[in-house]
C-alpha cells in the first residue's frame, strides 16, 4: 500500500520527467504544500538549508524500498512508480505547479522559498551566500528566528503532532533543553521514540535529555476512565516518585535558574491528563514561576 502523501512525492517528480535533486525536491514539495494544500501532506522544519520535512525523507526511503524510486545523485522514478504516481487524486493540480515553478531551479529557486518563507530560512548556512545582494530578505529572516525569551520552563506532548509540527512549536518559544519524562521514550508514532527525537533535537540545536525515574510505569495507567482517574494517579504520584526524585526535579529547576528554555514532554497533549504537569508544579515551585503550554 502506498499512501496518499507517499503518492504526492511520486507525482511531484513524474511532473519534473521522472528526476529531481535532493534541494529541488524539498523545495518544491514545501511550496505545493503551503500554497496547494488545505491540509499540508508534509510539515517542515527550519534546516541548515532551509525547509526540511523529515517525514517526506523516510517515505522516500519507503518507496526506494518498495522500488519505486532510486536514489543516485537525484531522486528518479521507476516504472513502477511512475505508474503510482499518476493514480495520484491530484496529479493534474501538481503538474500544473510543476509547469509554474519550471524556471525556478537550484539557487534561485532556494532564494525564492527564503524570501517568501523567512522562518523556514532562520537556521540555513547558506542564506548569506544565497542572497548576498538581498539585504533587506536577509534582514527579515534575522527578525524571524530572532531568539525568544529564555529562563522559562514549557510543556507540551506529542499527541496528535507531526514530528515537524512538534519540533517547530518548540523552535517558536525558544526552547534550548527538552526534558523527556517518559518512562520507556518508545513510540509507534514516526520521530518520537527517543534515538529519533534526540536526532532531531540535535539538527535543530536543542539539547535532549531523558529523565525516565520522573515516568509513570504504562501498568498504572491502563484504568484510567475519567479525568478524576488521572487526578488521583498523579496524587499518588506526588506523593511517591516526586518525593524521591528531588535531586532530578531540582536539575531540572537548576536549568531555568541558568538562563534555559526548558520543555517537558510526554505523549498527551491536554496537560490535565499528563503527569508532566506536576512535574512543572514541582519545579517551578521554588522558582515562583508558571509553566507555558504549548
Amino acid at each position: 500500500m502506498i499512501y496518499k502523501r507517499q503518492k504526492l512525492l511520486l507525482a511531484m517528480l513524474a511532473a519534473n520527467g521522472g528526476k529531481l535533486g535532493k534541494l529541488d525536491f524539498q523545495k518544491l514539495l514545501f511550496l505545493y504544500t503551503k500554497s496547494c494544500e488545505h491540509e499540508p501532506s508534509y510539515e517542515f522544519v527550519p534546516f541548515k538549508k532551509g525547509c526540511y520535512s523529515f517525514t517526506s525523507i523516510a517515505d522516500k526511503t519507503r518507496l526506494t524500498d518498495k522500488g519505486h524510486l532510486v536514489r543516485h545523485e537525484d531522486w528518479e522514478l521507476t516504472e513502477s512508480g511512475e505508474k503510482a504516481a499518476k493514480t495520484y487524486i491530484a496529479f493534474a493540480q501538481v503538474k500544473f505547479f510543476c509547469t509554474r515553478q519550471m524556471n525556478l531551479r537550484g539557487e534561485r529557486l532556494i532564494a525564492h522559498t527564503y524570501r517568501e518563507y523567512p522562518f523556514w530560512a532562520t537556521r540555513s548556512r547558506i542564506a548569506r551566500d544565497i542572497l548576498k545582494n538581498d539585504p533587506d530578505v536577509l534582514l527579515s529572516i534575522e527578525e524571524a528566528g530572532s531568539e525568544r525569551a529564555k529562563s522559562k520552563l514549557c510543556s507540551l506532548g506529542y499527541e496528535g503532532r507531526s514530528l515537524e509540527g512538534y519540533m517547530n512549536a518548540l523552535l517558536e518559544a525558544g526552547v534550548t533543553i527538552l526534558c523527556d519524562v517518559r518512562k520507556n521514550a518508545l513510540s509507534r508514532k514516526f520521530g518520537f521514540s527517543k534515538k529519533k527525537l534526540s536526532e532531531a533535537c540535535a539538527d535543530l540545536g536543542i539539547q535532549y535529555e531523558h529523565r525516565p525515574q520522573l515516568g509513570i510505569d504504562s501498568d498504572k495507567r491502563r484504568i484510567l476512565n475519567s479525568l478524576a482517574d488521572y487526578q488521583a494517579l498523579f496524587q499518588r504520584y506526588e506523593q511517591t516518585t516526586l518525593t524521591d526524585q528531588t535531586e532530578t526535579v531540582q536539575e531540572i529547576s537548576s536549568w531555568i535558574k541558568s538562563g534555559e528554555c526548558v520543555a517537558l514532554t510526554c505523549y498527551e497533549r491536554l496537560p490535565e491528563y499528563c503527569h508532566r504537569t506536576r512535574v512543572a508544579l514541582a519545579v517551578l515551585k521554588p522558582l515562583k514561576m508558571q509553566a507555558v503550554n504549548l
